[in-house]
């Protein structure tokens, strides 16, 4: 697979990078906007880096998106 995510799938695993980062502060609320800040940028890095082509093609996307976010502390 050597093209970049579509719209759509870029959307997707923002919205996913989004909720493992809810999910780290324990889904307290007030924080959902800047959650998907984060992810988006996060998600932007994997997708320049071609990590996130990598990480589909291999079908560890979800385990990509983790470990981003836990370096993005």
């Amino acid at each position: 697979m050597s093209e970049a995510p579509s719209t759509h799938e870029r959307h997707e695993m923002i919205a996913l990078a989004a909720y493992y980062l809810a999910e780290r502060r324990g889904f307290a609320p007030g924080g959902a906007q800047s959650d998907w800040l984060i992810a988006e940028a996060a998600v932007d890095a994997l997708i320049a880096s071609g990590a996130a082509r990598t990480a589909r093609a291999s079908g560890t996307l979800r385990e990509g998106l983790r470990n981003a976010l836990k370096l993005s502390d």
